[in-house]
């Protein structure tokens, strides 16, 4: 006999399902049955956790996008002490896996990107949490630029707050662009354009 599933371990199929269905296909367009297939239960085992498709689709952010950008981009660096090399690599990380075959981005672009493309301007609850996440994700660049002011590896006359906001929005139109294209070739015309800008915010 196979284990019971657990609650807890039927809302995280139901959400990783829902993640999964919402980047390929939108969040309108998203098929609560396919939902329901993919993670192995029933209609009323999602609504058992999940009220309605909104609430499901604002789990997705407040857990699966909030909890992804904070894994690859904040808590590296939150931790840093060289945020330029930092984020070299992330993108190096990107670059490597989409060389490989393992980049959804590369198709699909950035799934918080799309879900603030397509919701933002029409739902409150979606745009409010998607600029939470920009909102920390900036912050966390900001404050690690700020950091690598005081000992000497970024520019003094540099606003840390400019840097933030230039650089999500620039990356977020890069995964954008790519997206369109799917082009590897462009994916390095963009990531060599940015790596050419965070390496002018180094003292001469």
């Amino acid at each position: 006999m196979s284990p019971a599933k657990t609650p807890n371990e039927t809302r995280a199929r139901i959400l990783n399902a829902a993640f999964e269905e919402f980047y390929c296909n939108g969040f309108q367009a998203g098929s609560l049955n396919k939902i329901i297939k993919a993670a192995d239960t029933t209609k009323g085992g999602l609504f058992h956790h999940f009220s309605s498709k909104f609430e499901l689709g604002y789990a997705v952010v407040d857990e699966l996008l909030s909890g992804y950008v904070e894994e690859r981009w904040i808590a590296p660096l939150r931790e840093t002490d060289d945020p330029v090399k930092t984020i070299k690599q992330i993108l190096m990380e990107y670059r490597e896996s989409a060389e490989k075959g393992e980049c959804q981005s590369l198709q699909n672009g950035c799934p918080l990107n799309n879900i603030a493309q397509e919701m933002a301007g029409l739902d409150e609850g979606f745009r409010m949490r998607v600029e939470q996440i920009f909102r920390s994700w900036r912050a966390a660049i900001s404050e690690s630029i700020g950091r690598a002011q005081s000992s000497g590896r970024i520019r003094k006359d540099i606003t840390p707050e400019h840097v933030g906001a230039f650089v999500v929005a620039a990356l977020e139109g890069m995964v954008g662009t790519i997206k369109n294209s799917r082009s590897l070739e462009l994916m390095d015309q963009l990531g060599k354009g940015m790596i050419s800008y965070l390496d002018s915010l180094s003292p001469a």
